[in-house]
């Protein structure tokens, strides 16, 4: 599995169509969604996933996509229940010999949270189809945001999800680890402890640590003592600051304080500065005081310092996460990266 800055020839997206997933609507997701592809159409190549079929109301997310969406953004027509790509689409990999292959994991939408899921636990298949790569089917349930890897044999991960029993309650610790490094070729595997308080995702690590180079982890610390998540901040550091990478480096650790919390009907907004995307010459960045919050711009100018210094050579685009955040992720949950074939036998 290639790190995210490693060449691309696009990104995955989906639309947005589970009306119960959404906090506040579906209106105000699509128009977050809008926002992050015409973003990333600057940079390189996207491809949207809507279906045809309409609802009860006769929308049809395929033809609201093609009139939203800029020309250059190609829309697929399949079949799906949900919109977080990350989770539920292929994870493609480069050979030796720069020939692509993908993962089809398997999904049960974060523990059976949401059903139906039958028709995003497919998905991968049929992205893998249309780019027409070899497919890997793994006898594991895992999403796309439950891993990172630095693309030199480092995966980092939290045990809150990867032993979650709603995922693979018969498989023990090391069986989990044993696929891991079989289907994405690492050798070292980085378990950080929980993933951010509320997180729906049951602990993904796309809201709470990353690679920003091999030997370099951009990791969310709570900046409030009495913030819940001050004890496995604290826990998390304590694991980084001890773990060896699989070239045995130390690794350097780089911190980014948390936003000030906030709630939408009465619920805890999970809101990282972690779940950014990287794209070709630019990253794609959330943010979530553009509706004037003080506190909020405060941080969010903060957290853009810090990406800014860590990726000097990027274009950094930030974007209103809030608009994404009430349906529980945000722009690195809603993408997935398709790496760049180098062999002239396989090119997309």
């Amino acid at each position: 599995m290639p790190a995210e800055w490693a060449p691309r020839s696009g990104t995955l997206m989906s639309w947005p169509v589970r009306d119960e997933a959404w906090l506040e609507g579906l209106d105000e997701a699509r128009a977050g969604y809008v926002e992050v592809a015409q973003a990333i159409s600057e940079f390189e190549p996207l491809y949207m996933v809507a279906r045809s079929r309409k609802d009860t109301s006769g929308y049809s997310p395929f033809q609201d996509a093609k009139k939203r969406l800029p020309q250059s953004v190609e829309v697929w027509d399949f079949p799906h229940d949900d919109s977080w790509i990350r989770d539920n689409g292929p994870t493609i990999l480069v050979n030796r010999d720069g020939r692509r292959a993908g993962i089809n994991w398997r999904f049960n939408a974060w523990g059976e949270k949401y059903k139906p899921y039958d028709a995003d636990d497919g998905l991968a298949k049929l992205i893998l189809e249309k780019l027409r790569l070899p497919r890997y089917d793994a006898p594991l349930v895992l999403e796309g945001g439950s891993i990172h890897v630095d693309g030199e044999g480092t995966l980092l991960t939290t045990e809150e999800c990867l032993l979650a029993k709603n995922r693979n309650p018969s498989l023990s610790k090391a069986e989990i680890e044993s696929y891991l490094k079989s289907y994405l070729s690492v050798s070292t595997i980085i378990w950080l402890d929980r993933g951010l308080w509320g997180d729906e995702t049951d602990g993904h690590v796309d809201n709470l640590a990353c690679f920003v180079k091999p030997g370099r982890v951009l990791i969310q610390v709570a900046a409030d003592p009495d913030s819940p998540n001050m004890p496995n901040s604290k826990k998390n550091l304590s694991i980084l600051n001890t773990a060896r990478d699989a070239q045995s480096r130390k690794l350097e650790i780089v911190e980014i304080p948390e936003p000030p919390r906030r709630t939408c009907r009465g619920e805890s907004l999970t809101l990282s500065y972690i779940n950014f995307y990287p794209v070709s010459g630019g990253l794609i960045v959330p943010v979530f005081g553009k509706d004037g919050d003080v506190e909020l711009k405060r941080a969010d100018d903060r957290a853009l310092g810090i990406l800014r210094e860590q990726y000097p050579d990027r274009k950094i685009v930030p974007i209103d996460g809030m608009k994404i955040i009430k349906g529980g992720g945000n722009v690195h949950c809603i993408t997935q990266q398709i790496p760049q074939a180098y062999s002239e036998k396989e090119m997309l």
